[in-house]
C-alpha cells in the first residue's frame, strides 16, 4: 500500500483568453475523422472498402446514426487529406476526385445533413496539402466560399508547404476571416501551433482569437507510445495550454484511436479518461463498421463524455507525479471535479494508490462532505468523501481510474 503525504500546487484556473467569436465549439467538438485509420488510401479497385471515397463516408454516416454515435454526441463526420482532385477547376475552385467522389462534396454534405450529422473537410494553408494535392495558399477566400456553398460545417486546416513563418500565420488568419465572411457556421480547426513552434514561441492568445481548436503536436499513431507522448507533451506545456482553452477554443491532442489495434483495454481507458480530462476534441479514427462492443461502450460512456463536454470549459492539468503514478484533475461546473489516477508502470500487476481529499482542487463546492463516483474502468459509488477521508484505488499497469467528485 502506498501512503501519500503530498503537497501540490495546481495550475491556476485563470479566466481563459478570448476565443474565436463565431459562437461555435462551445464544448469540444465530437465526431469521426478518417486519417489515422484510413490514411491516404486512394486505390478503390484493390481496396474498395477502405479507400477514401464517397462510399466510405456514407457508410460511416449510416453507422453513426444506426449504432448510437450521434445520440452519444458524435456529430461531425470529417474528411481528411486525399479527397481532392489533382487540379482545381476552370474557375480555380477546388474539386473532389471525380472517380472516388462522383457526386461531389455537395452531394455528400446533403447525405450527411439528412441524417442529422455535420460534415467536416480538410485543406492546407500552403500551396499543397501534406499528401501533395492543391492547397489553399492564394485562394483562401474562394476556398472558404466553396466550402460554404457545399454545406461544410468544419474545416481542418493543415500546415504543410507553407513557405515562411509570416505566410503560415497570415494564412491561418486569412482563412479564419474568410470563413466568417461566408456567413455559414464553420468550425475552424487549426494546426498553427504545431508548425509555428518549430520557428517561434507560440502566441496562444492570438491563436485562440482565430481558431476554434488547434493542434500542438504531430499526428497520433495507433500505439501506447504515441498516446503516452501526447500526455507527457501536454503536461509539459500545461502552463501555456490550460489558460488558452475554454468555450470556443480547445487544445487538440489529436484523434481517439480506441477500437483499433494498438492499445490494450487499460490503455484505451487511459486515452478516453485523459482526453476527457484535457477537454480535448473527441474525434474518433476507427472503423465503425467493425468495432468491438467494449471499445464502443467506452467511447459512448455518457458520464465520461459529460466530463469532456462540461460547460465550464476548463482544461484539466497534471496535478502531481509520484512513484510512477500521475494524478490529473479538471474543475467542473458547479464546483465539482474530475480526477484521474494513471499507473505509468508497465510491469507487474495492479498497484495501490491512496487518494486524499486534501490534495485536490481547493475550489470544490462541497466543504464538509463530497460524493465520490468512480466512472472508469468500471463504475463504483464510493459515497461520502470528507476532508480527512481517503480512498484506496487499485490501478492496473498503463491503466487509469477516472473519478468524479460532487
Amino acid at each position: 500500500m502506498l501512503w501519500l503525504i503530498v503537497s501540490a500546487v495546481a495550475v491556476l484556473c485563470l479566466p481563459p483568453v478570448p476565443a474565436l467569436n463565431n459562437g461555435l465549439a462551445r464544448t469540444p467538438p465530437m465526431g469521426w475523422l478518417h486519417w489515422e485509420r484510413f490514411t491516404c488510401e486512394t486505390d478503390c479497385v484493390r481496396n474498395p472498402t477502405t479507400c477514401i471515397s464517397e462510399q466510405l463516408f456514407m457508410q460511416m454516416a449510416d453507422m453513426m446514426v444506426s449504432n448510437g454515435w450521434l445520440q452519444a454526441g458524435y456529430k461531425y463526420l470529417c474528411i481528411d487529406d486525399c479527397w481532392l482532385a489533382a487540379q482545381r477547376d476552370e474557375n480555380y475552385r477546388l474539386q473532389a476526385d471525380p472517380d472516388r467522389f462522383p457526386g461531389g462534396i455537395k452531394k455528400l454534405a446533403d447525405y450527411v445533413h439528412a441524417r442529422g450529422l455535420l460534415l467536416g473537410i480538410y485543406q492546407d494553408v500552403g500551396k499543397q496539402t501534406c499528401a501533395g494535392y492543391p492547397g489553399s495558399q492564394g485562394f483562401y477566400d474562394v476556398d472558404a466560399q466553396t466550402f460554404a456553398d457545399w454545406g461544410v460545417d468544419l474545416l481542418k486546416f493543415d500546415g504543410c508547404n507553407y513557405g515562411t513563418l509570416e505566410q503560415l500565420e497570415d494564412g491561418y488568419r486569412h482563412m479564419s476571416i474568410a470563413l466568417n465572411r461566408t456567413g455559414r457556421n464553420i468550425v475552424y480547426s487549426c494546426e498553427w501551433p504545431f508548425y509555428a513552434r518549430r520557428l517561434t514561441k507560440v502566441n496562444y492568445t492570438e491563436v485562440a482569437e482565430y481558431c476554434n481548436s488547434w493542434r500542438n503536436f504531430d499526428d497520433i499513431q495507433d500505439s501506447w507510445a504515441s498516446v503516452k507522448y501526447l500526455m507527457d507533451f501536454t503536461a509539459s506545456l500545461q502552463d501555456e495550454l490550460v489558460d488558452a482553452a475554454g468555450p470556443g477554443g480547445w487544445n487538440d491532442p489529436d484523434m481517439l484511436v480506441i477500437g483499433n489495434f494498438g492499445l490494450s483495454w487499460e490503455q484505451e481507458v487511459t486515452q478516453m479518461a485523459l482526453w476527457s480530462i484535457m477537454a480535448a476534441p473527441l474525434l474518433m479514427s476507427n472503423d465503425l463498421r467493425d468495432i468491438n462492443p467494449r471499445s464502443k461502450a467506452l467511447l459512448q460512456n455518457q458520464e465520461v463524455i459529460a466530463i469532456n463536454q462540461d460547460p465550464l470549459g476548463a482544461q484539466g492539468y497534471r496535478l502531481l507525479q509520484v512513484i510512477d503514478f500521475e494524478v490529473w484533475e479538471k474543475p467542473l461546473a458547479g464546483g465539482s471535479l474530475a480526477v484521474s489516477v494513471t499507473n505509468r508502470q508497465e510491469i507487474g500487476g495492479a498497484r495501490q494508490f491512496i487518494l486524499l481529499r486534501g490534495i485536490l482542487w481547493k475550489g470544490l463546492a462541497c466543504k464538509d462532505k463530497c460524493y465520490l463516483t468512480q466512472l472508469l474502468p468500471t463504475r463504483h459509488d464510493y459515497g461520502g468523501f470528507n476532508a480527512t477521508f481517503f480512498i484506496q484505488l487499485s490501478v492496473n499497469p498503463s491503466g487509469t481510474v477516472l473519478l468524479r467528485v460532487d
